[in-house]
């Protein structure tokens, strides 16, 4: 395949593929349990307890749960839902094998995160072409499409067929037009959105359709008369400043289909390298929420998430840290970070409290939050003191136990009581 890529030569416009996997978690929990399937389905913990929505089915999304709710909400909202822990580590291998068939169709894919890739199928027309398609009934482009259109097919046909997992494929020109379409697509579909027809897609949609429009953005979009991505596309870079600040000119390119044909390069969202005895860079993990946040239970259950998480990587590498930093960006995408140095170790019972410090000093403002992260760094392998020794124990008493059952299977709590195991 590599030999005909290198003779095979573009059309005009590139053909970027978002393919988008249809309620991951919950799809992934359905092939290890298919009694599981057609039911109300949330993965992220037991009902009520501390933590968040990982992922919901289509029959609890109509109950108005979504990703990133706090479970408390959540097991109001769907009482009757079947709730499951989060598996990391068995999502993780499922998205690799998706990621091993999206390889065999594009020379370059690129990983967004868990459940998202783009494929750029762009000079690859050539390859999916049949001869009714070569002959054309629009021309050269329009033959193109068809072949790129068949090839997105057969790449969902095969991540089903293969694994057994739903998926929805958006093509066109940009990365940001073929998410769009991926969306518009589900569940189970394919949506090419061909060269030159992006804003007449993109007009009739609501704001919020557009990828980086959060809810408070929307709720100025709409205060200022802008209820469709067609208004926002007539109106102005200056007028958009106002709403949108730095980002202004590039949602304003986006929203008239002017996004980038650049997949970029490949980042595995998925994969963490900790090998033993590391001390080199930093140890981090982030959590950005489909939907902005504000309940205090979601955000105090991801900031510990978040810790418990960094400090098993830290574990695992046999290594403790003398820094921990915060990172938090609001629904505006302003962006800070905080960062305090403390006494070497690689316990969340010692780290959350001081997370949890920092981010209730670094929070001033009441915007809705759209992304949480923890980092460890300053790593080595230092001695630790006997007044910790016990914190160490509590430590390995609960790697052991993930290493047995997964991850998501035991937790630090939290809430007005204190800390416990």
């Amino acid at each position: 395949m590599a030999s005909e890529l290198a003779r095979a030569q573009p059309l005009s416009a590139p053909r970027i593929c978002c393919l988008d996997l249809d309620t991951f978690f919950v799809s992934v929990e359905r092939l290890l349990d298919p009694t599981l399937e057609g039911k109300p389905v949330v993965v992220g913990g037991k009902p009520g307890s501390r933590g968040v929505v990982t992922a919901a089915s289509y029959e609890v999304r109509r109950l108005g749960v979504k990703s990133g709710m706090s479970l408390i909400e959540a097991s109001k909202r769907a009482p009757n839902a079947i709730y499951l822990p989060t598996r990391h580590e068995i999502y993780g291998t499922y998205a690799e094998r998706v990621r091993e068939i999206a390889r065999r169709f594009a020379p370059k894919v690129l990983v967004a995160s868990i459940d998202e890739m783009y494929l750029d199928f762009s000079g690859c027309e050539r390859l999916y072409r049949s001869g009714d398609a070569a002959s054309g009934n629009g021309g050269e482009d329009r033959a193109g499409d068809v072949a790129i259109e068949g090839a997105a097919l057969q790449l969902t046909t095969a991540v089903f067929d293969e694994i057994g997992l739903p998926s929805s494929v958006g093509v066109a020109t940009s990365k940001v037009v073929a998410k769009v379409a991926s969306a518009l697509a589900k569940p189970r579909g394919v949506m090419l959105v061909p060269a030159g027809v992006e804003r007449a897609v993109l007009a009739p949609l609501p704001v919020r359709s557009f990828p980086g429009i959060g809810p408070v953005a929307e709720a100025r979009l709409h205060a200022a008369g802008y209820q469709t991505l067609g208004a926002v596309a007539e109106a102005s870079v200056e007028d958009l400043q106002n709403i949108f600040g730095a980002w202004a000119a590039s949602i304003s390119r986006g929203v008239q289909g002017l996004g980038s044909g650049d997949v970029g390069r490949e980042r595995p969202a998925f994969a963490e390298h900790d090998p033993e005895g590391e001390t080199v860079g930093s140890i981090s993990n982030e959590r950005t929420f489909r939907e902005d946040v504000t309940d205090p239970a979601s955000i105090e259950a991801v900031l510990c998430g978040l810790c418990e998480r960094v400090c098993w990587r830290a574990r695992k590498r046999h290594v403790k840290a003398r820094t921990v930093t915060l990172k938090l960006r609001y629904a505006d995408f302003h962006t800070l970070t905080r960062s305090q140095t403390t006494m070497a170790t690689s316990s969340e019972l010692e780290l959350y409290p001081i997370v949890k410090e920092m981010f209730a000093a670094a929070r001033t403002r009441s915007l809705p939050i759209r992304l949480l992260g923890v980092q460890l760094s300053n790593l080595g392998m230092f001695e630790q003191l006997p007044l910790f020794d016990r914190n160490e124990r509590v430590g390995a008493v609960v790697d052991s136990i993930r290493a047995r059952f997964g991850f998501a299977m035991v937790s630090l709590a939290t809430g007005r009581g204190g800390q416990r195991r």
